[in-house]
């Protein structure tokens, strides 16, 4: 972590100390239950929700109405964790092995490989032999590619040609997952806090917070499609939830 985004860091969360983000509850709605036992990452695209399987390393295109089947591709991830869509490729974040797989994504054929920023092991748990990772949530906007890093606690946008990093903010907590853009607002999902956070994505300053009960499915994999965020229960019911957006 550089000074630059301490000092970052450190400004960011004084400010949302000295004042209250708006919290909404939010209850889900169980939509349809995923192919894979361990939905792990989500992409809304027009052609229906892509979900990354952290079992089994396939990438999976269902139907928004049902969840049906539409395409199933085995993929070289290994315990993915994001899954992300910019027009032509669907690109991997690959967890336990640090890379970010770029992929075609009619046959899962890899196309291009590269290294995570931002790797290494997560500060919560238990164990104390956590092993390295990398990222979770991918998304792209004009052009860019975003990432959350649960090790580096960062969101991170990169070049996505070159992945060179262009800008970084820091993330709402220890465990970001699914991020998602509504409008100019992005939405990072929170595992461990059981909330979804909307942050401003120039400074990662928090406007607005949806909060889940504590014995609601565990958000991990998260989308925003038609005015609600979708989301993935990897380690529980396997299922795939929807939440209304509300106006915050």
């Amino acid at each position: 972590m550089t000074r630059r985004h301490l000092l970052l860091s450190a400004t960011i969360f004084a400010g949302v100390g000295r004042a209250t983000v708006p919290t909404r509850q939010a209850k889900p709605e169980r939509m349809f239950d995923s192919p894979g036992g361990h939905p792990n990452g989500l992409q809304a695209t027009a052609d229906g929700l892509w979900i990354l399987d952290q079992g089994d390393n396939h990438a999976y295109l269902v139907s928004w109405k049902k969840g049906k089947l539409l395409r199933s591709l085995e993929t070289e991830s290994d315990r993915g964790s994001g899954i992300g869509f910019d027009g032509s490729a669907i690109w991997i974040a690959s967890t336990y092995n640090c890379k970010t797989i770029k992929a075609d994504p009619k046959t899962g054929k890899t196309l291009a490989v590269f290294e995570t920023p931002g790797c290494g092991q997560v500060s919560w748990g238990d164990n104390p032999n956590r092993p390295r990772t990398g990222a979770h949530g991918i998304e792209f906007k004009d052009g860019k590619m975003w990432i959350a890093v649960p090790p580096s606690e960062t969101i991170y946008r990169l070049d996505p040609a070159t992945q060179k990093v262009e800008h970084q903010i820091p993330a709402p907590g220890h465990r970001p997952h699914g991020i998602s853009f509504q409008g100019d607002w992005l939405w990072c999902t929170e595992s461990n806090h059981m909330a979804f956070y909307r942050l401003d994505p120039k400074t990662g300053e928090q406007t607005a917070k949806l909060e889940l009960a504590k014995d609601a499915p565990t958000p991990h994999g998260m989308s925003i499609w038609d005015g609600a965020i979708w989301y993935s229960d990897a380690d529980g019911t396997g299922a795939i939830y929807r939440v209304p957006l509300p106006s915050l």
